[in-house]
C-alpha cells in the first residue's frame, strides 16, 4: 500500500501541522510497497490532488492482469485511442471524419490480410495498403499525411518501435494554377439564381445567393462558411479567427451582402447555413451539390466553392492590397503559403502597376515638355550630355 505525505521544508510555517497537512506548497512524497517493491521518493508536485491521481494510476496499472499488459497493441485499439485523442484536442469535425474513413480502410485491409496487431503494419505491408488507394495525387498525399500522424502518435506511446510511414514517398504533385472566377463568370452565376429559383423555390434560391456572396466577399472556405454562426457578424464586420497573438481578424462585408444575408431564410436560429444538429461534413456536401447545380445552370465550367476564395484573394491583390495583408485575411500560417498559391497574380499586379505608371508619365507636363524640347536624330531621341 502506498501513502503520500507532505515533506515540509525547514522554513515552512506549517511544519508543526504534521505530514498530512495539505495547504502549504512543500513537496509531496510517496512511501510504501507496490508490486512487492518498496517505494519512497518525491512525486515532484506540491498539489495534493495530483499526487492522489498518481497513486490511483499506479495502483490501477498494477492491478491489471499481467497478460493484458504484455499483449501487443491491436490495430483496432490504437485507432480508437487516436480518434479519442483527436476529439479531446477539439479538431474540426471534418478532420475527424477523414480520420474515421482512413481507419475504416485500415480495418478492412487488416481483416482481409488476417492482421490483428499494430506491429504487423510494417513498411512492406503499408506499401500493399497504399497500392489499393484510388485517390488522385493530391488526395493521396493528404491521406499519407494522416497515416503518418497516426503512426507518430503510436510511436510516441511506444506501441511501435519506429514510424514505418517515413519510408513511404509522397506522390508527385503538379501545382495547378489558381483560377479565380472572371467578372463574366460571376455575372453568369448571378443570372442563374432566377433559373435556380424556378427549380428549387424562391427561398432556397435566396439562401444560395447569400451563401455565394459570403464565399465571394469573405474569402472563407466552404466549411467555415457553412458553420458561420449569427454572432460572428457585428455591424458590417465578420469575425474570421483569432491570431496566435490574441488579435481578432475581421473581414468587412459590403452592404449589399449584408442585405442579402439578412433577407435570406436562416437554417436555424443560431446559424445562417447549418441546422447545427447534422454532421458538418453532411451539411457541406449538401451545399456543394447546390453549388454544382448552380454552376450547371450558369454554364460555368470547372466551378467549385474554393474558386470564390481564390477570386476574393486575387481581386485584393490586383487592387494593390499587400500580400501579407491578404495572407492574414485568408488565415494562412505563413506568407509563403499565400505567395505559393497566388504568385502569378502578384506578378500580374506588378505588370498592372507598370502600365499605370507609363500612362501617368505620358501625361505628365514635365515629361511632355522634355519630349518636345529633345531633338531627334535619325528617328531616335538624342539626349545631350
Amino acid at each position: 500500500m502506498l501513502t503520500i505525505y507532505r515533506r515540509h521544508r525547514k522554513e515552512c510555517a506549517h511544519r508543526s501541522e504534521g505530514r498530512k497537512y495539505r495547504r502549504c506548497r512543500c513537496p509531496i512524497w510517496v512511501d510504501g510497497f507496490l508490486g512487492g517493491k518498496e517505494i519512497r521518493k518525491s512525486l515532484n508536485t506540491a498539489d495534493w490532488q495530483k499526487a492522489q491521481d498518481f497513486l490511483r494510476e499506479w495502483e490501477a496499472k498494477e492491478s491489471e492482469p499481467k497478460a493484458t499488459r504484455d499483449e501487443p497493441m491491436s490495430i483496432q485499439a490504437a485507432g480508437e485511442k487516436f480518434l479519442t485523442d483527436a476529439e479531446s484536442r477539439k479538431l474540426n469535425e471534418s478532420t475527424i471524419y477523414k480520420y474515421r474513413l482512413l481507419f475504416k480502410q485500415i480495418t478492412d485491409f487488416a481483416l482481409r490480410r488476417g492482421l490483428r496487431y499494430l506491429a504487423a503494419l510494417d513498411l512492406p505491408m503499408l506499401d500493399e495498403f497504399r497500392a489499393e488507394w484510388k485517390d488522385g495525387p493530391r488526395s493521396g498525399l493528404k491521406k499519407l499525411e494522416r497515416l503518418r500522424a497516426f503512426f507518430r502518435f503510436c510511436e510516441r506511446r511506444k506501441w511501435v518501435n519506429d514510424n514505418p510511414t517515413l519510408g513511404l514517398k509522397g506522390p508527385k504533385i503538379q501545382n495547378r494554377p489558381t483560377m479565380p472566377f472572371t467578372h463574366a463568370d460571376m455575372l453568369k452565376v448571378f443570372a442563374a439564381f432566377e433559373k435556380y429559383g424556378r427549380r428549387a423555390g424562391l427561398r432556397n434560391a435566396q439562401r444560395l445567393k447569400a451563401f455565394v456572396l459570403v464565399l465571394r466577399y469573405s474569402g472563407m472556405r466552404i466549411g467555415d462558411a457553412v458553420r458561420c454562426d449569427v454572432g460572428r457578424i457585428t455591424g458590417n464586420k465578420l469575425f474570421l479567427y483569432t491570431q496566435k497573438t490574441g488579435v481578432p481578424v475581421h473581414s468587412i462585408l459590403p452592404d449589399f451582402v449584408l442585405w442579402e444575408l439578412d433577407a435570406a431564410p436562416k437554417s436555424s436560429e443560431g446559424h445562417f447555413f447549418w441546422t447545427g444538429k447534422s454532421k458538418l461534413h453532411s451539411a457541406i456536401g449538401k451545399w456543394q451539390r447546390r453549388l454544382q447545380a448552380l454552376f450547371r445552370l450558369a454554364e460555368v465550367e470547372g466551378g467549385h466553392a474554393h474558386r470564390f476564395r481564390d477570386t476574393f484573394a486575387v481581386e485584393l491583390l490586383l487592387a494593390g492590397v499587400p500580400l501579407e495583408r491578404v495572407s492574414v485575411l485568408l488565415g494562412h500560417q505563413s506568407v509563403r503559403i499565400t505567395e505559393r498559391h497566388y504568385s502569378p497574380w502578384v506578378r500580374a499586379r506588378q505588370e498592372q502597376l507598370e502600365q499605370d505608371l507609363k500612362r501617368v508619365w505620358e501625361q505628365d507636363p514635365m515629361a511632355l515638355m522634355a519630349t518636345k524640347g529633345t531633338p531627334r536624330v535619325h528617328g531616335k531621341t538624342h539626349r545631350p550630355n
